[in-house]
């Protein structure tokens, strides 16, 4: 029996699916926020979304060597089997299990309710005392459950919401990047949000704030290594796969670029920064400047929905992470998380073990990141506790990499030189750099607080493996 996938899909369609998967709602939610950790400087905000592209480009193109090498190989617990081995990709999965999808779902759900709440007018956080806002609180947590609900009871359905979300958040990127930039060109928004770094206002920012700016954006990248996915069933994958992670990034950062150039349109970059920290309000300020209050606010509708849309994007891959490493007959209990549902054919206890995970990462994002409603005290201003989870989690997986592009120099002796040593030697010092700049921009305490948090997951994650493995020996004797 033939079990490979059919060949399907050509140049175009893969092109397609990488600016599919990559562009999501992080140009929204963190394009303010670059602008504001920068100062105003519109010049190192565009910096910005180049250097973490082409970051993503070269650590694409190391992944794309492996995929298409491997042609079996779909997902990024494959690529840690494939360079080091089951144990390694074991830890990888836990990872993502566990942190690395939930928190970045919960921070979705949030951003959603931000977005959603701006169309009414209502602040999902208030600046000055540092709380958040309990409807916000709500409204997050009930765009988080129906989301899982719909994917562990209709998976067919969260598949069709999720192609007709990708196809609107294009909308407003596009239609931002080209009207906006010409008009900020035409009535000379754009030239004085230039001119403002020769201003006396303008207070150059210090390394920290590029370096947050470069953390906080490579969340409007992640989802490169999903795209690698698609190897085993394009045509000519050798070629075609890393010429589609190629050009469907350069149109990523070429659209990113347009869009963080045409908030300029604004005109005043005190406003823009007054957006901090997360520059949710950015986009509606830029959008009904340009069109008006009615039709930014329709846009802002667009907006929204592609935040949904991510989030949902983001529970798909959660409700199957568990199952992805009990069918490899590992982690705690993989014949209760590998059980695919007979009536819905899905692995429904791995969903609802994902909803659990971003239920406690929702809490920790909304009450000791954010500072919640006034509950947790002081604990949210420790900065080994308040780290924020979706930027620190999506670095730590870039550490991840950084022994599976090693594996791959040592075992892949086939490869030529470029391919065995420059393109991995070069996706190493892009993961290292991403390292330093966490490191620099939110400092030593939070970073060391999420290691230790982290060291403690995987623990957890080696002792119940260890309990399968004595569990599964004793069964045998």
């Amino acid at each position: 029996m033939d079990n490979k996938m059919e060949k399907r899909y050509g140049l175009p369609t893969a092109i397609s699916m990488v600016i599919g998967i990559v562009i999501g709602s992080g140009v929204f939610i963190k394009g303010g926020k670059v602008l504001s950790l920068t100062g105003g400087n519109l010049l190192q905000g565009i910096a910005v979304v180049g250097i973490v592209g082409l970051i993503c480009i070269i650590c694409s193109l190391v992944f794309a060597t492996l995929g298409s090498k491997y042609e079996k190989v779909n997902g990024v617990v494959d690529y840690a089997e494939l360079a080091l081995g089951p144990k390694y990709a074991y830890y990888v999965g836990w990872f993502m299990t566990t942190i690395y999808t939930p928190a970045l779902a919960a921070m979705l759900a949030f951003f959603s309710s931000m977005m959603f709440l701006q169309l009414f007018g209502i602040a999902a956080i208030d600046f000055a005392t540092g709380q958040v806002n309990p409807t916000a609180i709500g409204v997050g947590a009930g765009f988080l459950m129906l989301g899982y609900g719909v994917n562990a009871l209709s998976p067919k359905i969260a598949g069709k919401l999720q192609v007709g979300m990708t196809v609107i958040k294009l909308i407003p990127l596009i239609l931002m990047g080209i009207v906006g930039t010409i008009a900020g060109l035409v009535n000379g928004a754009t030239l004085d949000v230039l001119n403002y770094v020769n201003s006396p206002e303008y207070v150059a920012v210090d390394g920290s704030g590029f370096f947050k700016a470069i953390v906080g954006f490579a969340f409007a990248y992640e989802g490169w290594i999903l795209a690698t996915s698609i190897n085993a069933e394009l045509k000519d994958s050798k070629k075609n796969l890393p010429r589609a992670l190629v050009i469907g990034a350069l149109v990523t950062i070429v659209i990113y670029a347009l869009y963080i150039w045409a908030m300029s349109v604004v005109g005043d970059v005190n406003t823009i920064i007054a957006t901090w920290p997360f520059g949710e309000s950015l986009p509606r300020i830029a959008f009904s400047t340009l069109f008006g209050n009615v039709v930014g606010t329709i846009v802002y509708v667009f907006i929204t929905i592609s935040c949904l849309g991510t989030m949902n994007g983001l529970i798909m891959a959660s409700c199957r992470n568990m199952y992805s490493i009990s069918i490899r007959g590992m982690g705690p209990r993989p014949e209760f998380f590998g059980h695919v549902d007979t009536q819905n054919n899905f692995a429904i206890k791995s969903s609802v073990l994902g909803m659990m995970l971003a239920g406690f990462w929702y809490a920790w994002t909304v009450m000791m990141w954010m500072g919640g409603p006034g509950l947790f005290g002081s604990v949210h201003g420790s900065e080994w506790f308040a780290w924020e989870p979706d930027e620190i989690g999506i670095i730590c997986l870039y550490l991840m990499y950084i022994p599976m592009m090693i594996g791959l120099m040592a075992k892949a002796k086939d490869l030529n030189p470029v391919k065995r040593f420059v393109l991995p030697a070069l996706g190493v010092l892009c993961c290292l750099f991403f390292c330093y700049a966490i490191w620099v921009g939110y400092g030593w305490k939070q970073c060391t607080g999420f290691l230790i948090f982290f060291a403690i997951v995987m623990f957890i994650g080696w002792l119940l493996e260890r309990c399968r493995v004595k569990k599964a020996a004793g069964q045998k004797t």
